[in-house]
């Protein structure tokens, strides 16, 4: 078994590295057409150190940013080739592809970054907090009760844009010494302002059901991905109504790590196929598009795993269910949402449609959603959140100027001295495709799964 898993762990990292060639080459080409960034002109940047396997941790923040950017120029700083490749297609946002160290000091001294913007804790964000004179500030790619929400690297940023009161409750248990007044900015949820993509279908009477579990998770702790114990029961049974529409929309992580989850994910999706052949009518979803809204906004009831999707639902204001991890080991936050949400046990998977009824009708079911949607996410009348999204923006640049004019003799002095030092200390750039040469330079490559 361990010599097999070693084989499949080294067709991973070939076909990374083979990807990640592939990509530099692309990008090589694009970049050469490409003008350089006007200098002096953005003021925020969002770093994102990841690969294209995550780009959804940033897709989501596309919308609120482009809208932020009208106020304040936003850039993209991309550490990776083939998340960079997708950037450059894809987002709304001017993107900067920094892969070495030098390319990132070189940037950060063209421009006027004063918050710095995170949506997720990989461990390559580390180089970037070098840089001081710049807020640096944790926004997340959602709102959960995953044992991620309260990690101790809150403390690494400056501050955090978090969803509501219950994130910060969930974080005061675990962060000690930590200023939540000033440090832990309620700005609810912008996505939500900004759902986004067109109805694949046309509405009709059927009860639209959004499945949308995430991944199998790394370790027993994380083990919240539902596909292979709950996802073909209730599939199945949903798909033998007639009067069911299934958007299934897994993580795009679901099964990388456990085969059993590949093999029900295949399952399902073989399923949703064979529904629609028999019944044009039904139009079933597999959706693995890179846009997330019109879900959540089209399904009648969502079955969702404890994750973001939870609390991206919960936004919504509509009925979810969530199932319960069938791994024992599984860490449960069971003193917010999760102590009174609507959970559906691997058990009860093939009973999923007199749930939904239940869910749908049941009237103090609806009335305690309501009561925990503001305390997750504030008030949930539409553009609020945008709001408070601006005004904490607006809140940290005035910070920046009180500081820069504090600092007035000495604030280029940090940049400009590491950026010569960086200059001196790597003459030239290694070859692209050599990644041990690179890493002793300070060039990152997308990370080796």
């Amino acid at each position: 078994m361990g010599i097999l898993r070693d084989a499949r762990k080294a067709v991973r990292i070939g076909r990374d590295l083979l990807a990640n060639r592939r990509a530099r080459a692309a990008l090589s080409q694009r970049l050469s057409q490409l003008p350089p960034l006007e200098s002096n002109k953005y003021k925020i940047a969002v770093y994102f150190a990841d690969s294209e396997v995550n780009m959804y941790q940033i897709r989501q923040w596309y919308k609120p940013l482009q809208e932020l950017g009208r106020t304040w120029p936003v850039v993209v700083l991309s550490r990776g080739a083939t998340a960079a490749i997708r950037l450059f297609e894809e987002s709304p946002l001017p993107v900067a592809y920094v892969r070495t160290v030098v390319a990132l000091e070189r940037t950060l001294d063209e421009q006027d970054i004063r918050i710095v913007f995170y949506v997720n804790q990989n461990t390559k964000n580390f180089q970037m907090f070098r840089y001081g004179q710049r807020w640096h500030v944790f926004i997340n790619h959602g709102e959960s009760d995953k044992m991620y929400m309260t990690t101790n690297q809150f403390k690494a940023y400056d501050y955090s844009f978090v969803a509501g009161d219950a994130a910060v409750a969930r974080l005061r248990k675990v962060l000690w010494d930590y200023d939540f007044d000033k440090r832990a900015i309620r700005i609810g949820r912008p996505q939500a302002d900004h759902y986004s993509g067109e109805l694949p279908y046309t509405p009709d009477d059927r009860t639209v059901v959004l499945y949308a579990p995430t991944w199998e998770g790394d370790r027993s702790a994380a083990a919240y991905g539902s596909i292979a114990t709950h996802g073909v029961a209730l599939v199945r049974a949903l798909c033998a109504t007639g009067t069911h529409r299934v958007i299934y929309r897994p993580h795009p992580r679901s099964g990388v790590a456990d085969h059993a989850y590949a093999s029900a994910n295949r399952e399902i999706i073989g399923m949703l196929a064979a529904a629609n052949s028999a019944d044009p009518a039904a139009h079933h979803v597999h959706d693995t598009g890179p846009e997330l809204g019109w879900q959540l906004s089209a399904a009648d009831v969502a079955v969702v795993d404890i994750s973001a999707m939870v609390y991206d639902r919960l936004a919504s204001g509509k009925p979810l269910l969530v199932t319960r991890p069938a791994e024992p080991e599984a860490l449960v936050d069971t003193n917010g949402y999760l102590s009174a949400c609507e959970w559906l046990d691997a058990s009860e998977a093939s009973s999923i449609v007199a749930l939904t009824d239940r869910v749908l009708h049941d009237l103090e079911t609806v009335g305690r959603l309501d009561s925990w949607v503001r305390r997750y996410f504030g008030d949930p009348t539409p553009g609020a959140a945008t709001q408070r999204f601006h005004d904490a923006v607006e809140q940290l640049m005035g910070e920046w100027e009180r500081y820069a004019a504090i600092h007035a003799g000495d604030e280029s002095t940090q940049l400009a001295s590491t950026a010569t030092s960086a200059t001196v200390s790597v003459p030239s750039a290694p070859a692209e495709d050599d990644p041990t040469q690179a890493h002793e330079t300070g060039e990152d490559d997308d990370e080796l799964r």
